[in-house]
């Protein structure tokens, strides 16, 4: 099986994650509107529209959206209304961005200025987070706003960088506790104890997400944001595994039992590889190549075939931080999540990865 029919298959079958609105069905939706923005195939936009027009009325209300839940999750599925709303003139899909813009206007903040990652979890910041809502932001500073807030994004990913990043590792750490009091968080520095890798392919994506729908004409701000996913994504390919060409779940413990490397994580620095490659924030020559053999080892590696067809396998299915003394963010935690096949975690990531090959191939399938 190819890897289009694979994702035509996953999608005549996909059913809505959740009853709510939710980032899973996001990264399908992304994934969707990469495809669409790669091939011009009608199917990846109607399958966008179709998701979104039974979920927002007339006034731009998400009917299924958790109000007052100060979820930082709750902003991913948005990325798409901006396409949604260009293509059909459709004025509540608009409408919607100012639905959501208004709700991430009241999400609680760290006394730096970076987003809570949920009201549920006071006074954290974790990678995830940068990549729900960031781009999202973003975008509709960039269209919408006049660029007015470029300075708040910008400090966000500076104070990111700043705490937790660790200069000798190259990596950042999953989570930061400002309060320093959860049983995860270091005492005096308030980072969580480990590199986990969707993380940090949350963090690599929502920085060329950024960097791919911000004005060019901010310099400053432009070539800021380049040089911190550079810095990123140089650090993180040191840890590429020779053998089988993908990242592990635990980024820098490959010498721990019961380590695998991990499909969604992988997926993304592909992605973000192969994205950088084409915008030029990295060196296309170089680079692109590179993108597209990470790609290629995993679509190898992960996608295999069963009795009842194509799996994408060695999915984490989920990984966070608390509340309280559980998700410690030690390595045996990490490894001790379930580990399953299909996820829309996975499965979005994969879509978007396969977008960017085709972009830098021409927009042509295979």
């Amino acid at each position: 099986m190819s890897v289009e029919t694979y994702i035509a298959d996953f999608l005549d079958n996909y059913r809505n994650y959740k009853d709510y609105w939710n980032y899973e069905d996001g990264c399908v939706l992304m994934g969707c509107q990469q495809l669409y923005l790669a091939t011009k195939d009608e199917k990846y936009l109607d399958f966008i529209l179709g998701y979104l027009d039974k979920l927002i009325d007339e006034n731009g209300v998400i009917t299924n959206y958790e109000v007052g839940k100060h979820n930082i999750d709750g902003f991913n599925a948005g990325k798409v209304l901006f396409l949604a709303y260009e293509k059909t003139g459709i004025e509540k899909y608009r409408k919607a961005v100012d639905y959501l813009i208004n709700d991430l206007r009241q999400q609680p903040r760290t006394k730096e200025g970076n987003f809570f990652h949920k009201a549920i979890y006071p006074d954290q910041v974790w990678l995830d987070g940068l990549y729900m809502a960031q781009p999202f932001y973003m975008e509709y500073e960039t269209k919408y706003n006049g660029k007015q807030n470029y300075n708040d994004i910008r400090s966000q990913f500076r104070n990111v960088r700043r705490i937790m990043f660790n200069k000798e590792k190259k990596l950042s750490y999953h989570g930061y506790d400002e309060a320093r009091v959860q049983p995860w968080a270091d005492k005096e520095t308030g980072l969580s104890p480990n590199f986990w890798l969707r993380s940090m392919g949350w963090y690599l994506m929502a920085m060329i997400d950024v960097i791919d729908v911000m004005s060019e004409e901010m310099y400053e701000y432009y070539r800021e944001m380049c040089d911190q996913f550079r810095e990123a994504l140089f650090g993180i390919l040191e840890y590429r595994d020779p053998k089988s060409g993908l990242f592990f779940q635990v980024i820098d413990r490959s010498d721990v039992s019961g380590n695998y490397t991990e499909t969604s994580g992988s997926a993304m620095v592909a992605y973000a590889v192969m994205k950088a490659a084409r915008l030029d924030v990295i060196s296309r020559e170089k680079y692109a190549g590179l993108g597209t053999d990470i790609f290629d080892d995993l679509v190898k590696d992960k996608l295999r075939r069963s009795d009842d067809g194509e799996h994408l396998t060695d999915i984490c299915w989920v990984a966070g931080l608390g509340p309280g003394d559980k998700r410690d963010g030690s390595v045996e935690y990490y490894l001790s999540e379930k580990i399953v096949s299909d996820d829309p975690k996975g499965v979005g990531p994969f879509m978007m990865a396969y977008a960017q090959k085709l972009l830098l191939s021409g927009g042509l399938y295979d």
